[in-house]
């Protein structure tokens, strides 16, 4: 089905919603944000009064079947994404569904399942697919700036959250019940994503996950290796209770190599025998709007505008549980 104007509705309009993607929704043209929802409804009537929304709701099957809405953007806890996903393919209504996708694999095989059963199109947040600064590595490698990728190289790591230990405010994020595993699930997806949008599908994986600070239930240090389908090797660390903070990756090639990072806004250069060269670029205002773009171009013209669907989300969430399975 095309619409004229994607007219959308968001269940858990928390912070990620503010600024991030949001006000995306009103100021990209043939979209508007109609409804909101959160559990307390007096947090969903703040957030429409202050946003210009015209509707909140505090059930999120109210929103959903709301005649007036036509796709719907689940911002929740990766928890309930599975709930809302097959609820609203089954209203008939779009899917854009936060990162991760779900707790595990098997849920984003549901959800899939739902969407093709009810005819209706799912994408995933990862949102860095459409951001100016990924397509340009993507187009670097495209036309072969490094030559032939060999490798690529992931080192992140981060001091322990202060919030993550010892009391009842814990962030759900290192929750596995409701994030899906800890703050690997919650970072490194945007990462092995990318990877995957440059590379391509990863399809065999080795990991290991541990909880070395004791600060919560959840893996705290993930290390890996995966071989994506082109051949390609890859190595990754993520560890989130260290002494600093560090964002790293490294693309090698036969000529040179690419590098970058995955949530800071420095410069990628490229390294090759005859120097480097670097790129810089602004990061918009609403870092989902470049892709909610593309979905509302899916939806009011032709299909397969945006880069990051339902199969997409999955493999990330494919790579992830197999680099944790041993501790869980």
């Amino acid at each position: 089905m095309k619409y004229n104007k994607v007219r959308w509705g968001i269940i858990g309009c928390g912070d990620v919603t503010e600024v991030k993607s949001g006000p995306a929704f009103q100021k990209i043209e043939n979209s508007e944000l109609i409804a909101v929802m959160r559990r307390t409804g007096e947090l969903a009537k703040d957030y429409a009064k202050r946003h210009n929304v015209l509707k909140w709701y505090d059930n999120a099957e109210a929103l959903i079947n709301d005649p007036d809405i036509d796709a719907v953007y689940i911002a929740t806890p990766p928890e309930s994404h599975k709930e809302y996903t097959i609820k609203a393919a089954k209203a008939g209504k779009p899917v854009y569904v936060e990162k991760p996708m779900a707790l595990n694999f098997a849920e984003c095989q549901e959800m899939i399942s739902a969407c093709e059963a009810a005819g209706v199109p799912l994408y995933v947040s990862y949102y860095r697919r459409a951001l100016p600064r990924f397509l340009k590595i993507k187009e670097l490698l495209e036309n072969k700036a490094i030559g032939d990728v060999r490798f690529v190289s992931t080192t992140q790591y981060q001091q322990a959250l202060v919030d993550e230990g010892g009391s009842k405010n814990t962030s759900w994020r290192v929750q596995p019940d409701l994030a899906g595993g800890g703050l690997f699930f919650d970072l490194a997806s945007h990462t092995i994503d990318m990877l995957d949008f440059l590379l391509g599908p990863i399809k065999a994986v080795q990991g290991f996950a541990s909880n070395q600070a004791g600060n919560y239930r959840a893996e705290d240090i993930v290390t890996g290796t995966y071989l994506f389908e082109n051949g390609v090797h890859g190595i990754g660390s993520w560890c989130f209770s260290a002494f600093e903070d560090v964002d790293t990756n490294e693309i090698i090639g036969s000529k040179g190599k690419i590098s970058f990072s995955t949530f800071g806004n420095d410069p990628i250069v490229v390294t090759t025998t005859d120097g480097s060269e670097e790129f810089s670029f602004e990061l918009p205002q609403h870092v989902h709007q470049p892709l909610i773009e593309t979905i509302v171009a899916d939806l009011t013209g032709d299909r397969d505008q945006c880069p990051s669907s339902g199969l997409t989300g999955a493999r990330t969430s494919w790579v992830m549980d197999e680099m944790v399975k041993s501790f869980y």
